[in-house]
């Protein structure tokens, strides 16, 4: 019978070690507990056991502190894409599980920046790895894709994100934490089924896509935004 592991999460990078990585962790914390207007300076010194001065000498500001948050986040992504993409055999390894795993403490923060708009850096790093995966994967399509790659990658980015600022909801209906070891399991079975069984058929996916171009055709074009725009 085949065994089903869970990849391990990438290890500690070496600045974790140090004085500016405990007041980062600090920072990752009490900005996920109360938000980043209230988190205080003096707060997460004395959490990472250092005083306000050496926060400002390491950071300079509280948006700069977030900021490194930020790029702490982007970077442990990048590395557990890499992971993932360095593995060529994907047979007996839960990447979902150690995805969730490696994300499950800054699910809070991620929550709360998403909520309040910050969390723009991470979306574009986490749009930008999404779209390499769907170009890759669109590549072995039989039908070409009628939408962007960038645009699904952002779509699919967003559905993911949504999962920590919904967690009050997701929980109620599991009828236990979504952030407790059972609830975390849960969500992870819950989305390794929905992936691996589309909740379409290529028939319905057709009719779904016509009706789309007549509408298309029956309005005036829409308003692009300037990004888009020629």
């Amino acid at each position: 019978m085949e065994r089903t592991t869970v990849a391990t999460p990438p290890g500690p990078d070496p600045e974790d070690l140090t004085a500016r990585a405990r007041i980062r962790d600090a920072a990752l914390r009490h900005f996920g507990d109360d938000g980043f207007e209230k988190a205080t300076i003096r707060g997460i010194a004395r959490t990472a056991g250092v005083s306000p001065g050496l926060v400002r000498h390491h950071f300079g500001s509280k948006q700069a502190l977030r900021e490194a948050c930020d790029e702490h986040l982007m970077k442990m992504i990048r590395r557990l894409n890499d992971q993932v993409r360095a593995d060529t055999t994907l047979s007996d390894v839960s990447y979902v599980g150690a995805a969730r795993a490696a994300m499950a403490p800054y699910q809070l923060y991620l929550a709360r920046s998403l909520a309040d708009g910050s969390a723009a850096s991470i979306f574009d790093e986490m749009t930008r790895i999404c779209e390499e995966w769907i170009a890759g994967a669109d590549a072995g399509r039989p039908d070409p894709p009628d939408v962007p790659a960038k645009i699904r990658a952002a779509v699919f980015t967003a559905m993911a994100l949504g999962i920590p600022v919904l967690a009050p909801h997701i929980s109620r209906a599991m009828g236990v934490d979504m952030f407790s070891p059972e609830g975390d399991l849960l969500l992870s079975r819950a989305l390794v089924d929905l992936y691996s069984h589309p909740l379409m058929t290529p028939e319905d996916a057709a009719r779904a896509r016509a009706g789309l171009d007549r509408l298309a055709g029956a309005r005036p074009p829409g308003r692009r935004t300037e990004e888009n725009s020629p």
